[in-house]
């Protein structure tokens, strides 16, 4: 088995077909397994995804498990050379699942590849494409000082908008919506971490692939389509909360240890006063 792809499905039905149906439509000569886990949908989603693709292997959850640990379940039936994790709200471009897999069958210390993210209006989505988020690059980052200097590579240490998006070149963190990670990696660096209930996640594994020296890399001449955030609408202040609490896992887990007690208070502290303005935001908006 060449490629096991993995969508996690939360009551999106409709996206989570069409996304399936893409990965059909993509023309691949490789031999390609596909999982979809459902974490306890409300939509009739089980029934119509085995109704309509009798091959895919479906895995049903009790219960909305998080996107790590439904990966997981999937990663660990999986038996392709190459993971790839696909969100449910997503459509892939033909020849794009064939043209990763060759890229990495080119060079082993390829650890990971991600592709061009597209968003529906066409723009880039800028979090398929990203530095580590140190406390100095997030801070010029939610200052907005990234947005008004992209091209300094100092100032814009998250995106990285100073490289040239439309050129293949190593980059440090992936997006879950599309990563292919190469299976000696995942058995030399473990799965994802389901500390991480959602967000976060893909960021984590990114590190620990670079942590144990594989190469990642943004591969920009191929791409899917992103319909973001689909699955998340229905809980927004608990996608607030996670958002934020990913945000705290990680920056305890990998920079904690790296900086001095004042840095870590002014973390922490961002934090929590970031979460409180977007909970604000977020209950004035819904009680308009």
């Amino acid at each position: 088995m060449d490629l096991s792809i993995i969508i996690v499905n939360f009551n999106t039905k409709k996206l989570t077909l069409e996304c399936i149906q893409s990965v059909y439509d993509s023309s691949t000569s490789y031999q390609v397994e596909i999982f979809v886990v459902d974490n306890n949908s409300s939509d009739g989603s089980v029934d119509v995804i085995k109704r309509n693709f009798p091959n895919v292997h479906v895995i049903e959850n009790g219960l909305n498990v998080g996107f790590s640990k439904a990966n997981n379940q999937a990663m660990s039936k999986s038996k392709g050379r190459y993971v790839l994790l696909l969100n449910s709200d997503t459509i892939v471009m033909k020849g794009t699942i064939s043209k990763i897999v060759e890229f990495m069958d080119k060079d082993d210390s390829i650890g990971a590849t991600g592709c061009k993210v597209v968003l529906p209006d066409g723009s880039l989505d800028k979090a398929c494409h990203r530095g580590f988020p140190t406390p100095e690059a997030s801070f010029y980052y939610i200052t907005g000082l990234a947005k008004k200097f992209p091209n300094n590579p100092r100032l814009n240490g998250y995106h990285r908008s100073y490289l040239n998006m439309d050129v293949t070149h190593e980059i440090d963190c992936l997006v879950g919506a599309f990563m292919m990670v190469r299976r000696e990696t995942i058995e030399e660096i473990g799965m994802l971490d389901e500390t991480f209930f959602m967000y976060g996640e893909d960021i984590d594994w990114c590190y620990r692939i670079k942590e144990a020296g594989w190469k990642i890399y943004y591969n920009p001449l191929v791409s899917i389509v992103h319909y973001k955030g689909a699955s998340s609408r229905k809980k927004p202040l608990k996608i607030v909360y996670e958002f934020h609490r990913a945000m705290f896992l990680f920056h305890k887990m990998h920079f904690a240890k790296k900086y001095n007690f004042l840095i870590n208070i002014f973390v922490y502290t961002g934090i929590i006063v970031k979460l409180s303005l977007s909970i604000a935001a977020n209950i004035f908006r819904n009680g308009r």
